[in-house]
């Protein structure tokens, strides 16, 4: 049997840096919040990038039609939480505090995310 669940580094909520690709935005990166998160497919939605064009038909007698932006998914090896205290995107350490609750941890200042 194959086991398809992937861990993810990064949760709904969690606020992140595009780091490459179309919406890296070269010297100034793209932060945003993330909406939703794929573990099967190993992909994310974040707030205000990846912005693609739909076709919508009107679904109900009476609801207008037309094209609409949204959020695309894009995959989570892209971006990198942002820490507030450095600035960008930094990789994440897990520490365990006395009252066994996990916590993620900023590798450079040691700032709880």
């Amino acid at each position: 049997m194959i086991n398809n669940s992937k861990k993810m580094h990064i949760k709904t909520g969690d606020t992140v840096v595009i780091i490459s690709g179309k919406y890296a935005n070269g010297k100034e990166k793209t932060i945003g919040k993330v909406i939703g998160v794929s573990q099967k497919e190993g992909k994310v939605i974040v707030e205000g990038a990846c912005m693609v064009t739909k076709h919508v038909k009107p679904k109900k007698q009476g609801q207008p039609g037309g094209i609409i932006k949204a959020e695309s998914a894009l995959y989570a090896c892209k971006v990198q939480l942002y820490c507030p205290k450095c600035q960008k995107g930094v990789r994440v350490n897990r520490k365990t505090t006395e009252n066994n609750e996990r916590i993620r941890v900023c590798v450079h200042c040691g700032e709880t995310l």
